[in-house]
């Protein structure tokens, strides 16, 4: 029977106090079962009416991530709105984690963080800095359909 997937989690903050919550997936090559994988989720509480300004921010973040080695892809997910917030949450999956760990020693990620906190204009107002939720994974389905079971 194979072994229940290993989960690490990761956090760093940034020199502007912004902290980056990470969560790992490792599991062998083997008889069908998960690569290492790494995903990067940041959940950020938006006050309302600042939604606009939030998205602005990331609409105008010039894209480096596809410059690094193992870079996969990166969502910016939006949900539906509390009383109190917008839920917002990036999303980017890394091949490894040494790939996600190089991204954030990079000329790329300090450029696209170096104007973080400055948008004095239309400052975005957060409930809380950013948080984490990491979640096991029972089954993976990859784009040909191809589904291979986790373990518990």
């Amino acid at each position: 029977m194979p072994e229940k997937p290993a989960i690490e989690i990761a956090l760093t903050t940034q020199p502007d106090g912004t902290a980056y919550a990470c969560c790992r997936l490792q599991k062998t090559e083997a008889k069908g079962d998960l690569k290492a994988m790494y995903i990067a989720m940041n959940r950020f509480r938006v006050v309302p009416g600042h939604e606009d300004a939030f998205e602005a921010v990331w609409r105008g973040r010039e894209g480096r991530l596809a410059e690094l080695p193992g870079y996969i892809e990166f969502h910016m997910l939006k949900g539906k709105p509390a009383e109190d917030h917008s839920l917002y949450i990036s999303h980017t999956v890394w091949e490894t984690y040494q790939n996600f760990l190089d991204w954030t020693q990079s000329d790329q990620f300090r450029a696209a963080h170096a104007r973080a906190g400055q948008n004095t204009e239309n400052p975005v107002k957060y409930l809380s800095g950013p948080q984490f939720e990491g979640f096991d994974v029972i089954i993976h389905e990859d784009s040909t359909g191809a589904r291979r079971a986790v373990a518990a």
